[in-house]
């Protein structure tokens, strides 16, 4: 399965008949599939079906989708409503009789007032809904296909990233690895020294033996074999997913997360420049892993 991101955006136009509409649908970052509408009133049975197809083409992101319609002028008329227009007729008997000297009001303005004139779209027959609404249907159809294509799209591109990241974690891990200053016998051997170094510097307060089994200590709580081990294995995982695909985001999230600690703890037994320098590198890479995981699906 391919790996989709959370981003995406789809419009679609439409016609059947008079009616002409748009789909348009956006998607953005969100820990859980939370969708929402913009439907025309009088088609609010699309709604379940809308949340129903969603569910089953995509698993996180925050989802808009809006639907607009119009309808051809030449089909709508023109009405009048009696009870507007007898409420405005009675306003001006009354003004009429408080004001004698007034000009009388024109048939324009009359007309003019809100609600006095209703443009009336002609109701549809039920076969000629249904057909409305089984082509509104087709044309969501195109349009949620058209946003998987951009997820997908989108997607590809952060997996060649995460990879190239990954491959970077990689090096820098091999790196730690190959360096001479993190074996178990130059760390004892450097706390040996330093260890001489005090006993020749005393003045015979300090005890040798325990100096020696603190050093051994030392240089136990220094070793980072167990990390270096953790984050090759992080390595792999990382691959297997990104190799797998699909909604991955979630398990990538929580292998950053183990890669940032192992990192965190490498740093601080460090006891070498260098080695201070590539957990460095390590924190920088994988905030930027971090960074691109958080728009995967």
């Amino acid at each position: 399965m391919a790996l989709a991101s959370m981003t995406g955006f789809a419009r679609v136009e439409g016609s059947s008949g008079p009616v002409r509409w748009t789909w348009e649908l956006r998607s953005v970052n969100g820990k859980n599939l939370d969708v929402r509408m913009r439907i025309p009133t009088g088609l609010e049975e699309l709604e379940p079906l809308i949340r129903e197809k969603c569910a089953a083409a995509l698993r996180r992101g925050n989802v808009s989708i809006g639907l607009s319609m119009q309808r051809d002028q030449g089909e709508a008329s023109l009405t009048v409503n009696e009870h507007a227009l007898e409420a405005v007729l009675k306003a001006i008997q009354v003004l009429h009789r408080r004001l004698p000297d007034a000009a009388p009001p024109t048939l324009d303005g009359i007309l003019a007032h809100k609600g006095v004139l209703e443009l009336k779209e002609p109701e549809d027959d039920e076969a000629t809904r249904a057909a409305l609404v089984a082509e509104l249907v087709r044309s969501l159809d195109e349009a949620l296909d058209g946003l998987l294509a951009m997820r997908r799209r989108e997607g590809e591109a952060i997996g060649r990233i995460l990879g190239r990241q990954i491959d970077t974690v990689a090096a820098l891990t091999g790196r730690a690895e190959a360096l001479p200053g993190r074996s178990l016998a130059t760390i004892k051997a450097r706390l040996a020294a330093q260890v001489a170094e005090l006993l020749d510097a005393s003045v015979g307060a300090l005890d040798p033996q325990r100096l020696h089994q603190e050093a051994a200590l030392l240089a136990t709580r220094a070793d980072i074999r167990e990390e270096l081990d953790r984050l090759a294995a992080h390595v792999a995982a990382a691959r297997d997913l990104l190799s797998t695909g699909g909604a991955v985001g979630r398990k990538l999230d929580f292998l950053a997360q183990e890669f940032n600690r192992e990192t965190n703890t490498l740093c601080s037994k460090s006891n070498d420049v260098e080695l201070t320098a590539i957990g460095l590198e390590l924190k920088a890479i994988i905030d930027q892993m971090r960074e691109q995981i958080q728009n995967l699906e």
